[in-house]
């Protein structure tokens, strides 16, 4: 995304001060920061649970038996079956047009806005150097733009009869899980692999210098800076990153395959799309948890709310005095 990448597109020195610093402190490419450095640690300590004897599983989900632990809707009046994931296996979108709807928004959004959109407006302003003010307004709008545009290209991509915001409702289906209970344990599972993986990269290669002077000053250099960070880092880019890859690919690749392998390819494209090799680790862990976190809880919400609290804490402790 946008300051986010050693490739990144952005042209002047300030912008380039400011993505080398988001890189240093924020731990890597993407709108979605992390502090430190991640090693092999690849797996999810989500719950799930499994409730009935196997005979009141669904018709409409019987086509889907293959994909084990996957959830179940049941007939009116019976008492559902309930693997770890309750995504259905019916989707908004048709099965053909998966990756076509998902290079249209890569091609046609992602790059051009999160890579290009900063340069373009140094042309069009005619600065080499934006200012700090220019520069935050800047991210902001762009950021602004690709969230509009791939929920415009979702929804109109979309079967009538469906809603892009039922990825965000409950499902109801027990009362032993919920987008909150989703997210309290994925944030808590992420901030744990976090600190082992810190303290492990600290005892292998040594300790990092994680000082930020240059993003404080653009930080404190009017008033409003530090509130459209956090709009960006805790809003809009959970928004947009959760509804494209898993609110859409997660949930369409879920209908045709096992969770755990649609959790597994669409982390894999979520770390792909920030284009930062030594980076990609990271970024494909966090994946795995955000997909296994909307699985069980079968609500957009729990990995949003992960994404963005995470986003707010590592931001909090990244702007502190104390630092």
């Amino acid at each position: 995304m946008i300051l986010n990448s050693r490739s990144s597109p952005i042209s002047s020195p300030l912008g380039t001060r400011v993505h080398a610093v988001l890189v240093r402190e924020l731990g890597f490419r993407s709108s979605f920061p992390a502090p430190g450095r991640f090693f092999g640690l690849c797996s999810s300590s989500l719950p799930g649970l499994r409730r009935g004897n196997g005979e009141t599983r669904s018709r409409n989900r019987s086509s889907n038996h293959e994909n084990d632990g996957q959830g179940s809707h049941s007939l009116e009046g019976e008492q559902p079956l309930l693997g770890f994931s309750m995504l259905s296996s019916e989707i908004p979108w048709d099965s053909g047009s998966i990756w076509s709807i998902m290079g249209g928004y890569f091609f046609c959004l992602h790059i051009p806005l999160s890579f290009g959109g900063l340069p373009v407006i140094c042309q069009i302003l005619n600065q080499p150097v934006l200012d700090p003010q220019t520069e935050t307004a800047s991210l902001l709008l762009l950021q602004t733009l690709e969230v509009t545009g791939a929920l415009a290209l979702l929804h109109y991509s979309a079967k009538k009869r469906y809603s892009i915001s039922s990825f965000f409702q409950d499902q109801h289906l027990s009362e032993g899980r919920s987008w909150v209970k989703a997210a309290g344990l994925g944030l808590g599972f992420l901030m744990l692999v976090v600190l082992l993986t810190s303290l492990l990269a600290d005892r292998l290669i040594g300790s990092k210098d994680v000082s930020n002077p240059e993003l404080r000053e653009i930080l404190l250099s009017f008033p409003l800076s530090r509130v459209a960070f956090f709009l960006i880092y805790c809003f809009i880019t959970p928004v947009l990153e959760e509804a494209v890859y898993r609110g859409f690919l997660l949930t369409s690749l879920a209908s045709a395959m096992k969770w755990q392998r649609a959790v597994v390819i669409s982390a894999l494209v979520f770390s792909s799309a920030h284009f930062s090799p030594e980076n990609f680790l990271q970024l494909f862990l966090i994946g795995c948890v955000l997909g296994s976190a909307y699985c069980w809880s079968g609500n957009l919400t729990a990995s949003f709310a992960i994404h963005s609290l995470y986003n707010a804490i590592v931001l909090l402790v990244t702007f502190s005095p104390e630092n």
